[in-house]
């Protein structure tokens, strides 16, 4: 096993508007156990409930009190299955109740530790890293005592929980448990614990995950022409990222809203960079299906030119293609985003407009 991290810096500030977010790369970690939009009737696809899941009589019996009320709260906060970050900290530790070397101190074997079981390298180079600093990792603290100690429960359990939810999670989980440990004999593992800890027993994803959940969008859209920008866009989920991919393998950010806006015979700019002063400003809140919302990131990118774009698909959510190690094209959520510069609708640019009376006329 290895702890090895790349980091993959965007080419330069000329080619720059082709989502320079692939520079935000994932550590990668492997563990100890081996070397405004408006329509009626629409689905909640923000809705957590599939993630939230009932306890089963096991989990209650099984997990200390303690950590189960970490589970819940980290994979709440970062969006991510408590169940599933449940049955890593089974697996690995039995919640942190292993006797083996490397759970309360030093490492194991292969250099994890912890209760969650990182290698040090991937949490960031030391066991206790102040919080805020810089550092590589993913060192978390949990418990706002101002240190990210891999030892600490609370610290180690959100460490994994972002994680999961960097490589593909909650909808890619078993990608993102593969990654946390590459054998897919672990991931079979900790999804049958999962299971077991589930009332239901199962491994719930979001609705947005869900191909179920797009029939009331495209029927709740403007018109015919998002509606089928839409259908286009949400077909790419489970796709690769791929730095200037158009399809119709893989797309980049700025790639898959380019296409998307071409299968219904309209031409935008092919790039983030292009694309953010084409459209329209929309106010935020304001924002509708089909519009666009810009991101600052990467070098040579800021509040007037925004290096990562997604494209809005409900109310606070977008479909994006974000990075390579960042999992695959996916619907997620863009409120909890920090860095947004800003909402444009494409389609009222005056060439855009042009090229819909073109079509009504033909």
């Amino acid at each position: 096993m290895t702890g090895d991290r790349k980091v993959y810096v965007a080419l330069a500030v000329a080619l720059a508007g082709l989502c320079l977010l692939t520079m935000v790369m994932a550590p990668m970690m492997m563990v100890g156990t081996i070397p405004s939009f408006t329509g009626q009737g629409l689905p909640d696809c923000e809705d957590k409930a599939r993630l939230v899941a009932d306890e089963s009589d096991t989990a209650g019996s099984d997990i200390p009190p303690d950590y189960l009320k970490l589970y819940r709260r980290h994979a709440e906060k970062i969006g991510v299955q408590w169940n599933v970050l449940a049955a890593i900290g089974k697996r690995e530790t039995d919640h942190g109740r292993s006797t083996l070397p490397g759970v309360g101190s030093g490492t194991n074997y292969a250099g994890a530790a912890g209760p969650m079981q990182f290698l040090i390298s991937t949490w960031g180079g030391k066991a206790k890293i102040k919080i805020p600093s810089k550092f590589n990792g993913y060192a978390s603290d949990g418990d706002g005592d101002g240190w990210a100690d891999v030892y600490n429960p609370a610290d180690a359990i959100l460490g994994a929980a972002k994680m999961l939810k960097r490589n593909g999670a909650p909808e890619q989980v078993r990608r993102s448990l593969f990654v946390y440990n590459r054998a897919w004999w672990y991931v079979d593992q900790v999804m049958e614990i999962a299971g077991r800890y589930a009332r239901d027993g199962a491994v719930g994803v979001p609705p947005q995950a869900d191909a179920a959940c797009d029939d009331p969008l495209l029927e709740a859209a403007s018109s015919g022409t998002v509606a089928g920008i839409l259908q286009y866009a949400l077909a790419q989920r489970g796709k690769p990222y791929l730095w200037g991919g158009t399809g119709p393998d893989a797309y980049d950010c700025s790639g898959i809203i380019y296409m998307a806006y071409r299968s219904v015979g309209l031409t935008i700019p092919r790039t983030t960079f292009g694309q953010w002063p084409f459209g329209v400003k929309v106010p935020d809140g304001e924002e509708q299906a089909g519009d666009l919302v810009f991101f600052n990131a990467g070098p040579g990118t800021g509040v007037d030119r925004p290096g990562h774009v997604g494209m809005v698909v409900s109310p606070g959510t977008m479909v994006e293609a974000r990075c390579r190690l960042c999992g695959p094209i996916k619907v997620t959520s863009y409120r909890e985003r920090t860095s947004i510069v800003g909402f444009t609708r494409p389609l009222q640019n005056p060439q855009i407009l042009a090229q819909l009376k073109l079509k009504e006329q033909g």
